[in-house]
C-alpha cells in the first residue's frame, strides 16, 4: 500500500473531484492503493501515479465521461466502464493498459484527430495542449480516416473543401473578446468550458448547439459572440479549454510561458492565488491557482485578466517634485525627491508642531508595508496621525464586531458557505464586487441553500440564471436599522431564538435588557412598513426562514457600513447571529466583504490613528511598551487624526503635511469639494502610488510605486487569511514600496535597515499577539494562514469563536434607529446609493488602464422608468445629477433595478467625480462616511457641469510634465 501526501503546490489534474469518507482499498494495475469512498479510479489511478488518458475530464468539474478516452477494464465487470465516472469499492482490481483498451484509446484519438487541424508548430497551445499529448500518450502515429476518392472529408477546420467551395462547417474565429479568442475550428465538444460555466461560474452562458456532428460551443444566444453575450470573462472556459480552441491573446502574441510564480491576486478581498505565468520577466498570463484556499482555482475578469495597468504608458517611473502645485512636475532622482519631501515635512513640525503631519496608509499595499507606514508617524514623525480606507469603508465592522464578538473581523473562512442553509446578504453585491464568492455562493444555493437579500436595489442574485432569492427585501437607503431590527423583533416576539446558545455563548443579562428593548411594538414589522418600504409579511417570512432554516450566515458589504448607522447595523447584524445560534461553526457566521485586497490587513496593522497594530488601544502603557521596545522610541498616547479630521484641520490652518500611500482621497472620499480644500491648503502632499491619480493634483512630491507584481509581501484577505505575495518581476521603478517608506524614513533621521519583507513580518510577529506564529517560512509550508496564528492556535484559525466569543460573553447592544440628518425634499426628492461593477474597481485606477473598459468606459446612473418619465428623460441622456454638496453630469441608464424615488451610480471614472455629489454625513462611533444616502435631483442636462470642466481643467494643468533636460 502506498502512502499518500500531496504538498500544497502539487499541481497535477487529477481528472475528478476529490471526495471525502472511509478509507477504500483496491489494487490498479498491481499497485495497492487507499482513497477516499466515493472517489473516481481514474482520481485513484492519478493518485497512485499512473495516470489514465482524458479529454472531458478535469478535477475542477464533475465527471462527465463523453470522451472514452479513459476506459479501463476492471476484473468481474463487463465492458470498459470510463474511469471518471466509475467510483472505486473496496478489493477492486483495475486494469489502465490492456490492449483491449489500448485499442479503443487510439481508435477514439483517430476520430478526434480526423477532425481536427494538424498546425501543432504553429498553434498557440503548442507545448500546452491536452489533445497533443493525449495523442502522444496513446501511442497515436497515424490516422487511417482519409477523404473518399473525388470527395471531400467532412470536416470543421478547412474554410474550403478541396474544390475550393465554402466548408459549411467551419465557422471564422471568434476575437470579440478582448482577452481570448474562440476558434471553432479547434473544438473537440468535450463541454469542459460549458461545465466550467455552468458548475464553477455559475452564468450558464455557454451551451452546446446542435447534435452529433454539427455539435459545436455557442455562447448564448444566435447572432451573439463572447462579448455580447452573457459571458463575464471569468476565464474559467479559457482554463478548462484541452486545446487551443479557447486561448488568451497574451499566449497567442507572447507565446507558452515557461515558468511561474505563485502569489496573490491586488484587487478584491476574497485574495484569490494566481499562478503568474512568464518567459523570462515578461508576464504572459495569470492563471488561478488551483489550491489556493480562498478561490479554490477559481478568478474572475479582474484578477485573470486585468493586470496590463503595470506597463500603461500612464505609469509614473520617475520621482518628481514641484514648490506650488500649479507648478509642472520636474523630473528628479530619488535621492533629491526624497531628500525635498524630508526637509518640507521636518520644517513643517518645526514651525507648526510634530503633529502638524500624518500618514494615510493604502488598503492596496501589502501588510509590511501598511506596518512601516503607520511606524513612520509613530516613531519618525512622533505622533498618530494615521489612517486607512477603512475609514471610509469597514471601520464600523471594527467597532460593532470589537463590541459585540471581541474581534474586528468576519468569523467564517469562505469553505464555510459550502454548509450554510440560509444566507442573508445584505448591502453587498458579490457577483459584481467579490465575484469568485459569489460563483460559490451561487452554486451553494443551486444546491438548495436558501438566500434572503436585503438591498435597495434588485442585484443580480435576487434572480438570475438557475438562481432565486427566497426573499428580497428592498428597502429603502437609509433604514437597515430598523429592518434588521425588525426582524430580531420577529424572532424574539415568536420565540424562535436558540435560547440554549444564548444563555451559554452570551450575557443573559445583557439579552434580556436587550429582548425587553426588541419586543416593543415599534420594532414590529408592521410598524416600520412605512418608514423602510419592506411589506410586513415578506418581513416576517424572512426572519422565520433565518431563524428556522438551519445553518444561517450572514454576508455584508459597505452598504451596511457606509451610513450614519453604519456601526449600529453591524451590531444589529451581531445580534441576529447571536439570536439565532449561528456563530461558532461552519456554516453560519458574520462575514463582512472587504472591498479592497488588504483593507483588512491595513487594519491588522495599526493603520487607525488610536490602535497600535492587533487592535491594541495606544492608551495602554503595556501596549505602548512593546512597541517601544522594538521601535527604541517613545510613542505618544495620545490618538491622532482621522482622515477626515486632517482634512477640517489642514483647512484651519493646523495641519500642514501628509504623506499618502496608495489611496486617491480626491476620489474615493466624500465631498470632493471639501477633500480638495483642505490638501490644497497643506504646504506638503506626498503622493506614493502608480499613476498621478487625483490626489496627486494638490501634491508637492510624487514617490513612484510598485505593482504587486514586483514586491514580496502579504495581503490579508476578508477571511483573515494571511496570503504571500510574490515578486514576479523587478521594480520597474527601482524599489519596492517598503523600500521607498524606508528610504523616506531614514531621510528624516530614522536608522532603519531592513533588506527582506520578511523581517518586517518577523518584527509583526514579535509585537502582534495574533500574528505571533506567522513566518514567511510557515507560509512557505501551509501556502496560508487565518489569523489567529500564536501558540494557542498554532496553525491559524478558520473559524473563530468556536468554544466562546474572544470577549468571553456575547454581547448583545440595543440598537435604535435614528434617522440620518440627510432627508428628501422638494429640491432633493430622490436618494441616491453608490456601489460597483464587475470590470471595474474601486477608483479605477488600475482597471481603468486596461481593456475592462470595453464593459464600462463611463458611469451612469441607473434611474426607475417612472422618475426618468416624470422628467422627460430617455436612455442614454445626459443628466445633472445634483446635491446640496455639488453637481455632475453623467449619462442615464432607465432600469427597474432601482425602485421609484432611488437612484445608483458607480464611482469608477475621475471625469464623473460621483463624490462631489456625497455629504460629510458619517458614521456616529467611526466618522465613515454616508456614501449610500444622498438626498438628489436629477434633470435633463447638455454634457458635462461647469463644476466637471473647471475640474478637468484643473487636472490637466495639475499633470503638467517638464521635459528631463528642463
Amino acid at each position: 500500500m502506498k502512502d499518500f501526501i500531496i504538498p500544497w503546490d502539487d499541481d497535477r489534474d487529477m481528472g475528478t473531484p476529490a471526495k471525502t469518507g472511509r478509507p477504500v482499498t483496491l489494487t490498479i494495475d498491481g499497485v495497492e492503493v487507499t482513497v477516499p469512498e466515493g472517489t473516481s479510479v481514474m482520481r485513484a489511478s492519478a493518485m497512485a501515479g499512473i495516470p489514465v488518458p482524458k479529454l472531458c475530464a478535469t478535477d475542477s468539474l464533475d465527471a462527465f465521461g463523453s470522451c472514452r478516452l479513459c476506459v479501463v477494464e476492471i476484473e468481474g465487470r463487463r465492458g470498459t466502464p470510463a474511469s471518471c465516472t466509475t467510483p472505486v469499492h473496496s478489493g477492486m482490481v483495475v486494469h489502465t493498459q490492456s490492449s483491449k483498451v489500448r485499442k479503443i484509446r487510439k481508435g477514439v484519438m483517430e476520430l478526434y484527430i480526423s477532425d481536427h487541424p494538424l498546425d501543432c508548430l504553429t498553434c498557440a497551445a503548442n507545448g500546452d495542449c491536452e489533445l497533443q499529448d493525449m495523442a502522444g500518450m496513446v501511442g497515436l502515429r497515424d490516422v487511417r480516416y482519409q477523404a473518399p476518392e473525388q470527395a471531400p472529408l467532412a470536416n470543421h477546420f478547412e474554410p474550403r473543401d478541396t474544390s475550393g467551395q465554402a466548408n459549411v462547417e467551419w465557422l471564422p474565429k471568434d476575437e470579440s473578446n478582448p482577452y481570448f479568442t474562440y476558434d471553432p475550428s479547434k473544438c473537440i465538444v468535450c463541454s469542459r468550458c460549458v461545465r466550467a460555466c455552468e458548475e464553477v461560474q455559475g452564468t450558464f452562458a455557454l451551451t452546446i448547439q446542435g447534435r452529433g456532428f454539427d455539435s459545436r460551443v455557442s455562447p448564448g444566444m444566435a447572432g451573439d459572440d463572447f462579448l455580447s453575450s452573457d459571458c463575464v470573462s471569468c476565464g474559467a472556459c479559457v482554463q478548462a479549454c484541452p486545446t487551443a480552441t479557447l486561448q488568451e491573446k497574451s499566449v497567442i502574441e507572447l507565446g507558452t510561458p515557461e515558468r511561474s510564480v505563485i502569489t496573490t491576486c491586488a484587487y478584491c478581498g476574497v485574495g484569490c492565488s494566481f499562478k503568474a505565468e512568464l518567459n523570462g520577466d515578461q508576464l504572459v498570463r495569470m492563471v488561478p491557482y488551483k489550491h489556493g484556499q480562498a478561490n479554490r482555482g477559481h478568478s474572475c475578469v479582474k484578477g485573470r485578466f486585468a493586470y496590463g495597468y503595470a506597463n500603461h504608458k500612464d505609469r509614473v517611473l520617475n520621482p518628481m517634485i514641484r514648490d506650488h502645485i500649479d507648478e509642472p512636475w520636474r523630473e528628479v532622482s530619488w535621492d533629491e525627491a526624497l531628500g525635498f519631501a524630508a526637509t518640507k515635512m521636518r520644517a513643517l513640525q518645526e514651525t507648526h508642531g510634530r503633529r502638524a503631519i500624518g500618514v494615510i496608509t493604502s488598503s492596496r499595499c501589502t501588510n509590511e508595508e501598511t506596518y512601516l507606514v503607520q511606524k513612520l508617524a509613530r516613531a519618525v514623525f512622533h505622533n498618530n496621525n494615521t489612517d486607512t480606507c477603512a475609514r471610509v469603508c469597514h471601520s464600523p465592522t471594527g467597532y460593532g464586531l470589537g463590541q459585540t464578538f471581541g474581534t474586528s473581523a468576519g468569523t467564517q473562512d469562505f469553505d464555510s458557505v459550502e454548509k450554510t442553509d440560509v444566507v442573508i446578504v445584505i448591502g453587498a453585491n458579490p457577483t459584481d464586487a467579490h465575484p469568485v464568492f459569489g460563483s460559490r455562493l451561487k452554486k451553494r444555493l443551486r444546491q438548495g441553500a436558501k438566500l434572503i437579500v436585503i438591498d435597495p436595489r434588485r442585484i443580480d442574485l435576487v434572480k438570475s440564471a438557475h438562481v432565486e432569492a427566497a426573499h428580497h427585501l428592498a428597502l429603502r437607503p437609509g433604514t437597515n436599522v430598523a429592518v434588521v431590527s425588525a426582524l430580531a423583533h420577529v424572532i424574539v416576539t415568536e420565540g424562535l431564538m436558540d435560547e440554549a446558545y444564548i444563555r451559554e455563548r452570551c450575557d443573559w443579562d445583557e439579552f434580556q435588557s436587550y429582548a425587553e428593548f426588541i419586543s416593543d411594538a415599534r420594532h414590529s414589522p408592521e410598524a416600520t412598513e412605512m418608514l423602510t418600504g419592506v411589506p410586513a409579511d415578506e418581513l416576517r417570512a424572512a426572519a422565520r426562514l433565518f431563524a428556522t432554516g438551519g445553518n444561517g450566515a450572514i454576508y455584508y458589504g459597505l452598504g451596511v457600513t457606509e451610513h450614519s448607522q453604519g456601526s449600529t447595523t453591524v451590531i444589529g447584524i451581531a445580534n441576529l447571529a447571536m439570536l439565532t445560534g449561528n456563530v461558532g461553526r461552519e456554516g453560519v457566521g458574520v462575514n463582512p466583504l472587504r472591498g479592497q485586497n488588504n483593507v483588512q490587513g491595513s487594519c491588522d496593522m495599526g493603520s487607525f490613528p488610536h490602535e497600535l497594530p492587533g487592535y491594541r488601544h495606544l492608551k495602554n502603557d503595556d501596549v505602548r511598551a512593546v512597541f517601544e521596545g522594538a521601535w527604541g522610541v517613545e510613542l505618544d498616547p495620545e490618538p491622532g487624526l482621522r482622515i477626515n479630521n486632517m482634512l477640517d484641520a489642514a483647512v484651519d490652518g493646523t495641519f500642514k503635511g501628509l504623506y499618502c500611500q496608495g489611496e486617491d482621497i480626491l476620489q474615493s472620499d466624500p465631498d470632493t469639494k471639501h477633500v480638495a480644500a483642505g490638501l490644497a491648503a497643506m504646504d506638503c502632499v506626498i503622493v506614493h502610488d502608480l499613476f498621478l491619480n487625483e490626489t496627486a493634483n494638490y501634491a508637492h512630491v510624487f514617490l513612484p510605486g510598485s505593482t504587486f507584481l514586483e514586491k514580496d509581501g502579504t495581503f490579508t484577505n476578508a477571511e483573515r487569511r494571511i496570503n504571500r505575495v510574490r515578486r514576479v518581476m523587478a521594480p520597474r521603478n527601482g524599489y519596492a514600496d517598503w523600500e521607498v517608506t524606508q528610504l523616506l524614513a531614514n531621510a528624516m533621521g530614522a536608522n532603519w535597515h531592513y533588506t527582506h519583507p520578511g523581517q518586517i513580518m518577523d518584527e509583526i510577529a514579535a509585537t502582534t499577539p495574533s500574528f505571533a506564529n506567522v513566518s514567511y517560512e510557515m507560509l512557505e509550508e501551509k501556502g496560508s494562514v487565518q489569523w489567529p496564528c500564536n501558540e494557542a492556535h498554532p496553525d491559524g484559525t478558520p473559524l473563530m469563536h468556536v468554544d466562546g466569543f474572544v470577549r468571553g460573553k456575547g454581547r448583545f447592544i440595543v440598537t435604535e434607529y435614528v434617522a440620518t440628518d440627510e432627508k428628501t425634499g422638494p429640491r432633493f426628492p430622490l436618494l441616491l446609493t453608490t456601489g460597483r461593477i464587475l470590470s471595474q474597481y474601486n477608483v479605477g485606477a488600475q482597471t481603468r488602464r486596461t481593456d475592462n473598459v470595453v464593459w464600462h468606459d463611463q458611469d451612469v446612473l441607473e434611474i426607475h422608468p417612472h422618475d426618468a418619465e416624470v422628467r422627460g428623460i430617455e436612455d442614454g441622456d445626459w443628466v445633472k445629477l445634483a446635491s446640496r454638496s455639488g453637481d455632475t453630469a453623467l449619462r442615464a441608464k432607465i432600469t427597474d433595478r432601482v425602485s421609484p424615488g432611488v437612484v445608483y451610480t458607480t464611482f469608477h471614472h475621475p471625469d464623473t467625480q460621483a463624490n462631489v455629489i456625497t455629504t460629510d454625513f458619517s458614521d456616529w462611533a467611526t466618522n465613515c462616511p454616508e456614501y449610500k444616502v444622498t438626498a438628489v435631483q436629477v434633470s435633463a442636462s447638455n454634457g458635462p457641469t461647469e463644476w466637471q470642466e473647471s475640474y478637468a481643467a484643473q487636472a490637466a494643468r495639475s499633470r503638467r510634465i517638464l521635459p528631463a533636460a528642463e
